[in-house]
């Protein structure tokens, strides 16, 4: 994937994974770290832990089963134990079909992670057991950013040092959004001007990230034009199409020439009124993806969004989390 041309200002933010185990933290330095049953594990599921950034901040703890059709065998009666030991029932929202672990819940999950003891949840002979591979590299990586390695809140390598010392949270970056008007007149660009603009774009990009601008494109590149000021426009064509996923090319370019066009992005799904969409599978059934906005302020277009929910591991049509790593405001133009 292309860095785009307009992006938010370079803020802290990390992705990382170990074996059954990620964590992702975003600009506000919010972390969420996901952990999952085995791979081969017959019955599926995946526990979600949030933590916001500055001291004294709690574990908010998740709990998500696969959509297997017969979870629990028909029972509502779900069990929590933690090495062997029950340690309470398990609440299912009926909207969300998530479960939120309580607080002496999630303090056990962790202990029971750092100590390599199995955590399970039970529902009439069906059983589904969190798999413990890569969480204690995902949990130094989740203290490491957030400041706490050395100090009572850690996770792991505690220390006696104070929570105040940890790194404050961030305030999400505030975009004020900007739709261009619809009095605009249109673009409408003639075959040789098509022609110029084609040569100008070219010279944005390698053949490697807008193969339909290379010498071997199966058939011409087809141009779309949006208005986005007086003076310039949204270009648009797709670059690559893949087994399951396709990407299109924006531009930001002058209506005349020079057209002088600057990359966005090359990911992109959809566009309109000064808004990117990007959404793209991480494979072809669709259990996993990934999601990125951009947002015109009136001057460029700013990356307002960008997410992954988690990894491929056929728990949820759609993806399991929202893990994001660019959070911000977005507040339409009055």
């Amino acid at each position: 994937m292309l860095t785009p041309a307009f992006a938010a200002d370079k803020l802290p933010q990390v992705s990382f994974h170990y074996k059954d185990w990620e964590v992702v933290c975003d600009n506000t330095r919010t972390c969420r770290a996901a952990g999952y049953t085995a791979e081969d594990a017959t019955h599926r599921a995946s526990v979600l832990l949030t933590r916001r950034a500055g001291p004294d901040q709690p574990l908010i703890g998740e709990l998500q089963l696969a959509d297997e059709g017969d979870q629990g065998s028909g029972s509502s009666n779900y069990q929590m134990s933690i090495g062997g030991r029950p340690v309470g029932k398990i609440l299912f929202d009926t909207k969300t079909g998530n479960a939120t672990l309580t607080g002496p819940q999630t303090e056990a999950l962790v202990a029971a992670l750092l100590k390599n003891s199995p955590a399970v949840w039970r529902a009439g002979k069906t059983t589904w057991t969190l798999s413990n591979m890569g969480a204690n590299a995902v949990f130094l990586k989740m203290d490491e950013f957030q400041g706490r390695l050395g100090t009572s809140g850690a996770l792991i390598r505690k220390g006696s040092k104070s929570e105040a010392m940890v790194l404050p949270a961030l305030p999400r970056p505030v975009i004020t959004a900007v739709i261009p008007p619809k009095s605009l007149p249109a673009v409408k660009l003639t075959s040789a001007q098509q022609t110029l603009l084609l040569a100008e774009l070219r010279k944005t990009t390698g053949v490697e990230d807008c193969e339909n601008l290379g010498p071997d494109a199966r058939e011409k590149p087809s141009l779309a034009t949006h208005p986005l000021t007086r003076e310039t426009m949204v270009v648009q064509m797709t670059c690559w199409m893949g087994a399951y996923n396709s990407g299109d090319g924006i531009w930001v370019a002058n209506r005349r020439s020079p057209y002088a066009p600057r990359l966005v992005t090359n990911t992109a799904t959809d566009y309109g009124d000064g808004e990117i969409f990007s959404s793209q599978k991480g494979r072809g059934i669709g259990d996993c993806m990934g999601s990125d906005e951009w947002t015109w302020n009136g001057q460029q277009f700013i990356h307002t969004a960008s997410s992954s929910t988690g990894m491929c591991r056929e728990i949820a049509a759609g993806g399991t989390w929202d893990l994001p790593t660019i959070v911000t405001e977005v507040r339409k133009q009055r």
